[in-house]
C-alpha cells in the first residue's frame, strides 16, 4: 500500500472513531440541557438573515442551525455524526424551522466553493483533529464577502480544563492531531485564518451553567452523556484506581468553578469569533 493510500486510510479510522465517539452517550441531551441557548449567541453574532445562505459546520442537533433557519435563512446543518440528526429534526419541527441535513467532514466539506454567505461552527469543528484543513474548507465554501463565525471553548476556561484533566487516563492522540481548545485561544485561530479574511472581531465570554444538582452530578452525567468523556473512561474501564482517580479529578475541578452562587453553577469561558472573508 501507498503512503497516500496509508495516510487516508488512517484518516478513514481515526474519522469513523471521531463519530462513533459523538453518537455515544446522549450528545442531544447534553445540548439541550447543558447549553441550550448558546447557539443563538451565534447567530446574533453573525447577523444571520432571511435571505442568506448558511452552513453550520458540526451543527449536531442544530444549536445554530435551527435559530438560523428561524431568521428566514436558507440553512444546510452538517455533521460528521448524522446520528444526531433525528432529533434535531424533532426539535426543528417543534419550532417550525425548515433546513437541510447534510453528513459532512469538517475536512472535506461535501459543497461547491463560495457556496454560503455565512459559515458558522459552534463547539463542532473545534473537534475536527487536523485544525488547518477545517480552516481551510471554512474559507472555502464561503463566498467572498461573506461571514465566518466561530464559537469554541477556551483552553483556561472549564471545558478546557476538563479536557486537560482527562488528558493523562486517554490514549496518545494520533500523529497530527491538534487539541481542540485551541480553537478557543484568538491568536490561534486568526493564524488559521491568515489573512484570507478581515475585520476580524473577537471577545471571550462565558455561559451559566446551574443544570447540575453539584460536582459529582455533572461528572456522573458527562460521564454518561458526553461522548469525549464516556470515551476516555472507556479507555481505563479495567483500571480502577485509575477510574476512581478521574472521578476526584472531575469533581475537583467542578468545584473549583462554583461560582457560590447558593445553588451549585459554573461559568463555561468561550471565544467568539467573527471574520469577513477578503474579497
Amino acid at each position: 500500500m501507498t503512503e497516500s493510500l496509508v495516510a487516508k486510510e488512517a484518516d478513514r479510522v481515526l474519522k469513523a472513531k471521531h463519530r462513533a465517539m459523538w453518537a455515544s452517550g446522549d450528545y442531544p441531551a447534553v445540548a439541550a440541557d447543558v447549553i441550550p441557548d448558546l447557539g443563538a449567541v451565534l447567530v446574533r453574532a453573525c447577523g444571520v438573515r432571511s435571505g442568506q445562505r448558511v452552513l453550520d459546520v458540526g451543527a449536531g442537533t442544530g444549536n445554530v442551525a435551527i435559530p438560523a433557519a428561524l431568521t428566514g435563512a436558507d440553512v444546510v446543518a452538517s455533521d460528521l455524526t448524522p446520528e444526531l440528526f433525528d432529533a434535531g429534526r424533532e426539535l426543528a419541527a417543534k419550532r417550525g424551522a425548515q433546513l437541510e441535513w447534510r453528513a459532512g467532514d469538517a475536512e472535506a466539506l461535501p459543497f461547491p466553493d463560495d457556496e454560503f454567505d455565512v459559515v458558522t461552527s459552534c463547539l463542532g469543528v473545534m473537534f475536527a483533529p487536523h485544525h488547518q484543513n477545517s480552516a481551510d474548507e471554512l474559507i472555502r465554501v464561503c463566498r467572498p464577502g461573506g461571514t465566518i463565525g466561530l464559537l469554541s471553548w477556551t483552553p483556561a476556561g472549564f471545558i478546557g480544563r476538563m479536557f486537560a484533566a482527562m488528558k493523562p487516563y486517554a490514549p496518545p492522540p494520533p500523529p497530527g492531531a491538534q487539541p481542540p481548545p485551541l480553537w478557543g485561544d484568538e491568536t490561534h485561530v486568526r493564524k488559521l485564518l491568515g489573512d484570507r479574511v478581515t475585520d476580524v472581531v473577537a471577545h471571550q465570554d462565558t455561559v451559566r451553567v446551574d443544570h447540575f444538582d453539584g460536582p459529582e452530578a455533572f461528572r456522573d452525567y458527562f460521564k454518561a452523556n458526553y461522548g469525549p468523556t464516556i470515551a476516555v473512561y472507556k479507555a481505563i474501564s479495567g483500571e480502577p484506581d485509575k477510574v476512581a482517580a478521574l472521578d476526584r479529578d472531575l469533581v475537583d475541578l467542578a468545584r473549583q468553578f462554583d461560582v457560590g452562587a447558593g445553588a451549585f453553577a459554573m461559568d463555561w469561558e468561550y471565544l467568539l469569533l467573527t471574520a469577513v472573508e477578503r474579497a
